[in-house]
């Protein structure tokens, strides 16, 4: 089976199991996904599906994308990404895939997003630096203070912790349970928190560390 799906993140809320456990989960519109291409081992190297989520109009698109598109025959989509295909799988061009034949409940998952942009920030908020004292007569208080030595070696090394832009990056949780499906609807709840903001994409992949 392919190996993973696209979705939005809609938000966060809290579920109760069926022992009374109280679950912190994060409500995911995981699918469906089109299929746009498929790539075999023999005319590629290797097998997988590359997959389109969230239409949109087809003036949002240029005409080489659109061209691309055409041979599905379901219109344009916002986001394209590639998953790769087990052994066995047979999809056409144009096919839906849900979050049902991906995922079951109590799977563990890896999911994929953009965290949140936080903008310049200093040291204090992008690190965790301690900061100066907060005392009368100090000058000290949220600044780096000093960032290399004066003769040797006469540079700042690379790497060093600085104030700078702070989120927006792309980070993957590991290792989320699937608590429940709901694939009707496409919605997904997954425990935990996921990376980026509300209505942002996120990929979500069968995890690679889970226990089997």
């Amino acid at each position: 089976m392919i190996t993973g799906i696209l979705g939005k993140k809609l938000g966060s809320t809290q579920v109760f199991k069926e022992d009374g456990t109280l679950v912190p989960v994060t409500v995911v519109q995981a699918g469906p996904a089109v299929v746009l291409q498929k790539k075999t081992a023999d005319k590629d190297g290797y097998a997988s599906l590359q997959v389109g989520f969230e239409a949109v109009k087809a003036h949002r698109v240029n005409k080489p994308l659109m061209g691309h598109f055409r041979k599905a025959g379901k219109g344009a989509f916002r986001y394209l990404r590639e998953f790769t295909l087990g052994e066995g799988e047979d999809f056409q061009l144009g096919d839906e895939i849900t979050c049902g034949q991906v995922f079951q409940e109590g799977d563990i998952v890896d999911v994929t997003g953009n965290s949140k942009g936080k903008g310049f920030q200093g040291v204090v908020k992008r690190w965790g630096f301690g900061g100066g004292r907060a005392s009368h007569g100090a000058e000290l208080h949220r600044a780096p203070g000093s960032i290399g030595a004066s003769a040797y070696p006469s540079r700042v090394f690379k790497g060093k912790r600085m104030a700078g832009q702070t989120g927006n990056r792309r980070i993957t949780t590991q290792n989320l349970e699937v608590v429940s499906i709901n694939a009707s609807e496409h919605i997904m709840l997954i425990k935990g928190t996921v990376p980026g903001p509300r209505n942002s994409m996120v990929i979500i992949r069968k995890g690679i560390k889970a226990k089997k």
